[in-house]
């Protein structure tokens, strides 16, 4: 058995590629390489340097590679640039999916795993987000990600291909500094980079109905992440239909306690800056895992702490600190 990860060679491709060989899993990674790193790879993993878009070369490849499975991970990711070119966000994050869906149906294969977002829930205004929330995406990324879901659960049926959908809540860390993520997109890596121009740490709102009133967010250590990839291949072994799972912890850490945590971690603890709330901020986003510990038998493992050291030591290795 083979499994195709499409982003192979991208911040969390790279850890499930990990996470599938160091238990005996063989994996061919496809990767355009527009923000994924060869090197990340494990050096017994193939790369094939492409797009989901391509439907002669994932005829070829799926071919050619015996694949027997596929963890979808290949996706453009950053909101804002969503809003500001939504078809380009249409045009690959579905269409390429649609591309790969009927390669991956021609070919036979009854396994996909489709990495989804927290994304598809908007605001929804409830605590803890179960897996039955009402889905209303307020950007066109979690749009993208929403129909994704519809898609994939759509040619699972048509074609007899069992499918789970994991619904990433907010993820940071690293397995080695090495395997970090070197953009500057998601709130670890943003606060890093103020202190690192010797900047205050940025807070936007502190007026929200939470305890301290800033912002609260479920985060997950990308090792969690990869491990809770493989649960779900192991699953698609074993069962057959869909399944859609939130992946998180189940807890909720607000904005000032994660920059408190990045300041023990860095040294550098001067005290933020309070800014205007940003439109659409949600004041409370955490995921109910309680469906992923009974369906995939999978619970995170890792604290918030874990996740801002190892991504401090990436931070440090990619920017030279």
């Amino acid at each position: 058995m083979t499994w195709l990860i499409t982003g192979g060679a991208g911040y969390i491709g790279a850890h499930v590629a990990r996470a599938m060989t160091d238990t005996g899993e063989p994996v061919l990674a496809l990767d355009d390489l527009s923000t994924g790193i060869p090197e990340r790879l494990p050096a017994d993993v193939p790369l094939v340097e492409g797009s989901t878009t391509d439907a002669g070369l994932l005829k070829r490849l799926l071919a050619e590679h015996e694949v027997t499975g596929v963890l979808h991970l290949a996706a453009r990711k950053q909101v804002a640039e969503s809003v500001a070119q939504p078809t380009r966000y249409y045009r690959e994050n579905v269409g390429g999916l649609a591309t790969l869906l009927e390669a991956v149906a021609e070919a036979g294969i009854e396994r996909f795993v489709f990495s989804s977002s927290a994304a598809v829930y908007g605001d929804p205004g409830v605590d803890p987000i179960t897996e039955d929330t009402p889905c209303a995406p307020v950007n066109p990324y979690g749009e993208t990600k929403l129909a994704g879901e519809w898609l994939v659960r759509a040619a699972g049926r048509a074609h007899g291909i069992s499918t789970v959908c994991l619904r990433y809540f907010n993820v940071a860390g690293a397995a080695a500094p090495e395997l970090a993520d070197t953009g500057v997109f998601n709130i670890v890596p943003m606060v890093f980079d103020r202190l690192t121009r010797d900047e205050a740490p940025r807070i936007f709102g502190d007026d929200h109905p939470t305890p301290d009133g800033t912002c609260v967010r479920d985060y997950i250590h990308v090792v969690d992440l990869a491990e809770a990839h493989l649960a779900a291949a192991r699953r698609l072994d074993d069962r057959s239909g869909d399944l859609t799972v939130n992946i998180g912890r189940g807890e909720g850490v607000s904005v000032r306690e994660l920059i408190t945590v990045i300041g023990e971690v860095t040294g550098d603890r001067r005290p933020p800056v309070i800014e205007a709330r940003r439109p659409g901020d949600a004041p409370r986003a955490v995921a109910s895992a309680d469906r992923a510990a009974e369906e995939l038998g999978w619970t995170a493992r890792r604290s918030v702490r874990e996740m801002v050291e190892s991504a401090w030591q990436g931070w440090l290795l990619h920017r030279g600190g």
